[in-house]
Formats: C-alpha cells, sequence, structure tokens
C-alpha cells in the first residue's frame, strides 16, 4: 500500500520563541523534562524548588539551573521567571498551579491538571482570570506523529471515525504506601495512566456522550485497573484499558469507516505508525529525529513558549476544555468503580 503522509506540524525545537522555567517540585518526571528540553530546544530552566533546600540545590547543579530555592513561594516570586512547570504528585497540582498563576506566572501542569475535573476547573478559571497561559502536560499531543495522525483525521483520509482504542498497562510493585496505590495521593490507573487512553479517545472522537467502567480495585481502594466505554452515538464506540497489575504494549488505534486502520505503538512516545487496510496492505510512518521515549517531553515546552509569544492564553492543540472533559470522563469512571 503506498500512501504520501503530510509533514508533521509540531512548533520547531529551535530558533522559535524561547522563555525562562522554573520547576516546581524536581522529581523524575521533572529530571526527564529539563533534560530532554535543555537538549534538544532553546528553553531554558532557570530555577528550581523543592520543600527542601538541599533537594532543590542538588537537582539545580546536576542540570545546570543557576537558582535552587527550599521554598516554592521563593520561585514564584523570581522575577526571571515566565512560566512554571509544576511536576508535584497529583494532589498538589491544583495548589501548585494556583500559587504561581497568583504570582502572575504562566503554567504547565503535569497530568491529570487535577485529582479531579472541579480541581482542574479551578486551575482553568484562575487562569482565565488573571490572563496567563495555562495547559496540561499533556506531551504525547505535541509528538510529530500525532500532528500528521491529527491532520490525516482531519482531512479524512480514514472518512469517517469508526472507532478508536487505547491500551496503557504496566506491573507496578504493590506498596499501599506508594504514588500509585495510596488514594490520599492521588493513585489508581485512570489518574495514572487513564489520562493518555482517554486523551486518545477525545481525540480521535471527542467528547463522549456515555461512560461505562468496570474492572478491578486494589486492596487501598483505588483502581488497580480500568476498562472504559465511550459511547459516541449509537454506532460508535472509544475503548479504554488501563492497569497497574499487567505488563501490555502500549498501543492505541483508530479505525475508518472506509476500512482503513491507524495503529500507533508506543503511541505516547516518539516512534511511528501503521496505516493499513483491513485486508492486507499497509503504509509506515517512523519519526527519524532519533528521539526516544521522554526525550519527546521537549516538544510540549517549544509549543507553550510560542503560544505564550502568540498571546494566547491556551493551547489550541490541547485547550483547556479537553482537560476538563477528560478528567470529568475519569471522574465519571472512578464513581462507577467505587474507586478511593
Amino acid at each position: 500500500m503506498s500512501f504520501v503522509f503530510p509533514e508533521p506540524t509540531h512548533v520547531p525545537l529551535r530558533g522559535g520563541a524561547a522563555l525562562r522555567w522554573g520547576v516546581l517540585a524536581p522529581g523524575a518526571i521533572a529530571a526527564d523534562w529539563v533534560s530532554a528540553v535543555h537538549r534538544f530546544t532553546d528553553q531554558r530552566v532557570v530555577a528550581a524548588a523543592s520543600r527542601s533546600a538541599e533537594r532543590a540545590a542538588a537537582f539545580a547543579e546536576r542540570h545546570g539551573i543557576p537558582r535552587a530555592y527550599g521554598s516554592y513561594e521563593q520561585l514564584v516570586a523570581d522575577a526571571e521567571v515566565d512560566v512554571v512547570y509544576v511536576a508535584a504528585p497529583h494532589t498538589e497540582h491544583r495548589r501548585l498551579a494556583l500559587l504561581a498563576i497568583d504570582a502572575g506566572k504562566h503554567v504547565l501542569v503535569e497530568k491529570p491538571m487535577g485529582v479531579s475535573a472541579a480541581d482542574a476547573a479551578d486551575i482553568v478559571v484562575a487562569a482565565r482570570t488573571a490572563g496567563v497561559f495555562a495547559m496540561e502536560a499533556m506531551w504525547s499531543r505535541f509528538l510529530p506523529q500525532t500532528t500528521i495522525i491529527r491532520r490525516l483525521l482531519d482531512d479524512g483520509a480514514l472518512a469517517e471515525v469508526a472507532g478508536a482504542a487505547a491500551t496503557f498497562a504496566g506491573r507496578f510493585e504493590y506498596d499501599p504506601h506508594s504514588r500509585a496505590f495510596d488514594p490520599a495521593l492521588g493513585g489508581g490507573s485512570l489518574l495514572d495512566l487513564g489520562v493518555y487512553t482517554l486523551w486518545w479517545a477525545q481525540f480521535c472522537l471527542g467528547r463522549p456522550d456515555s461512560v461505562s467502567a468496570t474492572g478491578e480495585l486494589a486492596p487501598t481502594g483505588v483502581d488497580a485497573d480500568a476498562r472504559v466505554v465511550l459511547g459516541h452515538g449509537p454506532e460508535v464506540s472509544a475503548s479504554s484499558f488501563t492497569s497497574m497489575s499487567v505488563d501490555l504494549p502500549i498501543t492505541a488505534m483508530v479505525a475508518g469507516s472506509n476500512g482503513l486502520r491507524l495503529e500507533v505503538e508506543p503511541f505516547v512516545g516518539p516512534g511511528g505508525f501503521r496505516l493499513g487496510r483491513i485486508d492486507g496492505g499497509n503504509a509506515y510512518w517512523e519519526d527519524e529525529t532519533g528521539m526516544r521515549w521522554r526525550d519527546g517531553l521537549c516538544y510540549q515546552a517549544s509549543a507553550v513558549a510560542q503560544h505564550v509569544a502568540d498571546g494566547l492564553i491556551e493551547a489550541p492543540e490541547h485547550p483547556l476544555d479537553t482537560t476538563l472533559d477528560i478528567l470529568a470522563t475519569i471522574d465519571e469512571a472512578r464513581r462507577q468503580l467505587a474507586a478511593s
């Protein structure tokens, strides 16, 4: 099968707008994010803050960051910080995002933006009222492959979308006090992994008409596994499977009414995808940048900088209302599962 794919439309990583970034909560995801941003883009992290001054200083030294603070309040008061990346655990996202917004900073908030749609709505209202840029860090949306898939869907390459599905599963060692399994820390597969699979469903089909969830709970009461079916009218649906108890390929697919089927693995990080017919024949697009996995965190940072330079207060690729829709779906799925 021969097919000419459109070119990626992501914001250039170099040569465009650049911002001075501050990082709140220097954990593992923050380390990966800073490494990718410094390696691949013109963005620069100029400050990091932790509740521990020693931890902030060690993180700053390791990543070549000029200033380290022992409190979040000190960082958001730094006049040389334009935008704040909130990389704390889920339950801290609302508090720290509001702290930064109140100080007049733009914010990029790790996924999920809050532990509920209500949490995220508080951030959205505050950012819109203050006139600052805010975005959930849905990095997968800004990857080159995703921009091509968006173009294919918009241009009707699959005719009408007939269905979509995504799986994100990995075996987590059970620890009732860990972030993954502790309800007080926003644990559960839906808040940790479902933000990706349910984003894919919304990316392909938009806001669902109905939500149906089944699954299993961990001993702590959080959802260990969740199967969510999203209805889009009488004949079209999207499915999501997330699990913290089994290792599975991180895959997504979208099927068209014309018999074409697009499959991505992994759909959350850089790679490629296959476009094929159900009755045989395939065309492949491969990411030739050499980036792998969390290298791709860099694309969202360049996009934020360009959108701020353009005077926007949210990203057209991943609007705040999309974030709220996805969290509303997670809220409903967790309600049906009686998850803590």
